[in-house]
């Protein structure tokens, strides 16, 4: 029983996990190219956008929020309410709603495309008004 032919793998797993792996990476890369291009509207360089920690710095700067902010990224919870309040920050710095930020939060595959992508200007810090 233990070698019986319904046990045997055909590899369809294999195929199946590299397809979902591929579709993963691509996303990421799309994801990081609208981030990238959201920060060049901005005036900040693009490949900041790629670095560990500095991406969150010139976000904060991006949105008019202090760079001492960062150390809350690293409390549990508040991190999340800091996340929510710079991505409304950021959404409004290009003249969008708070549906947008949210659009931001939830599906930033098509977000950040849309918004590195689209006619929005920055429009300067939303937090600093």
């Amino acid at each position: 029983m233990l070698f019986s032919p319904v046990f045997q793998d055909d590899g369809g797993g294999g195929l199946i996990g590299t397809c979902f792996t591929l579709v993963y990476c691509i996303l990421i890369i799309l994801v990081i190219a609208g981030m990238w291009t959201v920060y060049v509207k901005a005036g900040k360089p693009g490949w900041a956008a790629i670095i560990p920690f500095y991406n969150i710095w010139v976000l904060l700067e991006i949105v008019g929020r202090p760079g001492w902010w960062i150390i809350l990224m690293f409390i549990p919870f508040v991190n999340i309410i800091v996340i929510i309040i710079v991505t409304i920050d950021l959404a409004k710095s290009f003249g969008k709603s708070v549906l947008y930020a949210i659009g931001l939060l939830l599906l930033p595959m098509i977000f950040y495309i849309h918004l590195g992508w689209s006619d929005a200007k920055y429009q300067g810090p939303a937090a600093a008004s």
